[in-house]
């Protein structure tokens, strides 16, 4: 009987590495919502590295809210957008993914954390009082825990108009202390960094709560000099598949 050919060390490494490689180019899936301020930042981010990718909708309100099915949960156990798939992983956590694009794609004048340590501190420190400290208490699993406490939809509506303006107002007020210590064109200097690619969606979600953004100047000029830019348009909801 012929013995069996055994594959030399090098072409089974070749092997091992051959489903890799395939994930590896396999074009990225961004699971988002078009209004969905954690998704649009990794949106802007993506847009930002010049990565393509393929856009899936999950929609947070139809039938109850798409990410909370099992599917999605697969994906998600948080049940939140939004998911990446990219490399062969699924990443989800808006900051995490962006960090991650940041440490694996490296792109010429695109550096959303800056140089030294200190530095690095300071934009981390601020883009989490965004992604910490103001959006999740005014996001939509909150707001409909907190609506839930009144018996009208006059009274719901209108508190929840009261809650997310306050939780808003309370974060840029010291958002907006911080920058004027750190803002040049942009909210850190005179380059795009993390606190801007946050800074943009939430500025809308202002916007819808009612929130008189004259109170706060800094956020509003360096968020209408990051709007300019090409990434930041190409990821504004206007321009999803799913808007609406």
């Amino acid at each position: 009987m012929a013995a069996a050919a055994v594959a030399s060390p090098a072409k089974r490494a070749r092997e091992d590495e051959a489903p890799a490689a395939a994930a590896d180019a396999a074009k990225p899936v961004l699971y988002s919502y078009w209004r969905s301020t954690c998704s649009w930042r990794v949106r802007i981010a993506l847009a930002l590295k010049g990565i393509d990718y393929e856009y899936k909708a999950v929609h947070l309100l139809k039938d109850g809210g798409e990410q909370l099915k099992d599917e999605f949960a697969a994906l998600n156990p948080m049940r939140e957008v939004p998911a990446l798939v990219i490399d062969g992983n699924t990443l989800t956590q808006s900051m995490s993914i962006i960090e991650y694009l940041e440490d694996t794609r490296p792109t010429a004048g695109v550096k959303l954390l800056p140089g030294s340590a200190a530095e690095r501190a300071k934009v981390r420190a601020m883009a989490q009082m965004i992604g910490c400290d103001i959006q999740p208490v005014q996001n939509l699993r909150v707001l409909k825990r907190f609506m839930a406490e009144f018996s009208t939809q006059e009274e719901k509506d209108a508190k929840k108009l009261e809650w997310g303006k306050w939780v808003i107002e309370t974060g840029f007020r010291g958002l907006e202390a911080a920058l004027s210590t750190t803002a040049g064109k942009y909210a850190c200097g005179d380059e795009v960094t993390l606190v801007d690619v946050l800074l943009v969606p939430q500025e809308y979600n202002a916007g819808r709560f009612g929130v008189d953004m004259s109170a706060f100047p800094t956020i509003a000029r360096v968020c209408a000099a990051a709007k300019e830019l090409p990434a930041f348009k190409a990821a504004d909801p206007s321009e999803m598949p799913d808007k609406f």
